[in-house]
């Protein structure tokens, strides 16, 4: 059996602080790996920028190339339609019935968690791991509890570094012509550059 971490998102771009997210939940809880796995069509926001498939494909690939814990995974890009979590837990449990699977996502997911498709179903599949930013831990605390009370899923505090970095803030930082450097890894940076994107039009 295998402990393996599930990292999703639109990574539009992939930055620091999705990095540091997913070693923090290597390290704490012993994971084998961390799949790396970009959104296709998310359900509650549309991908902006302008950037192709392609390109979010290739800057994951550039940021995790010399980390072999992390895994780049299509499973979500293969699939047509919108992009819901809970399919793509039932794909990756067939695939994959002895390992065990450890869902990453930050403090403002988890209080949403209840819109998604399915929530009782995800619960029931995967373990959750929890990152806090400025969140009252209290408030945290008492919807871990609510929602392990309802679910009888199990969810984790993720000790991780709260790095305030998010992709919509280096896409406006581009656009502006102010510096990304330190905000994202150098090869990504250079891929940005030289392809163009999330500059001004």
């Amino acid at each position: 059996m295998k402990k393996i971490g599930i990292l999703g998102g639109t990574f539009n771009p992939i930055h620091f602080g999705h990095l540091i997210l997913g070693q923090s939940a290597k390290e704490e809880f012993g994971l084998d790996k961390v799949l790396v796995m970009p959104t296709k069509n998310p359900a509650y926001k549309t991908i902006s920028g302008g950037v192709t498939e392609q390109n979010r494909i290739d800057m994951i690939q550039l940021a995790i190339q010399d980390f072999p814990y992390f895994e780049f995974s299509d499973v979500e890009l293969r699939r047509d339609g919108a992009t819901y979590t809970v399919d793509t837990l039932k794909e990756l449990k067939v695939e994959n019935s002895e390992d065990k699977f450890y869902f990453i996502m930050g403090a403002d997911s988890l209080y949403q968690i209840e819109t998604w498709k399915d929530p009782d179903k995800i619960l029931s599949m995967v373990n959750v791991l929890v990152a806090t930013r400025n969140d009252s831990r209290s408030a945290l605390d008492a919807q871990i509890d609510y929602l392990e009370d309802k679910y009888h899923g199990k969810i984790y505090h993720l000790n991780s570094p709260s790095i305030e970095i998010s992709s919509n803030e280096i896409r406006k930082r581009n656009v502006s012509g102010q510096s990304i450097h330190f905000f994202l890894p150098e090869p990504v940076i250079d891929y940005i550059e030289r392809n163009g994107l999330y500059e001004h039009k």
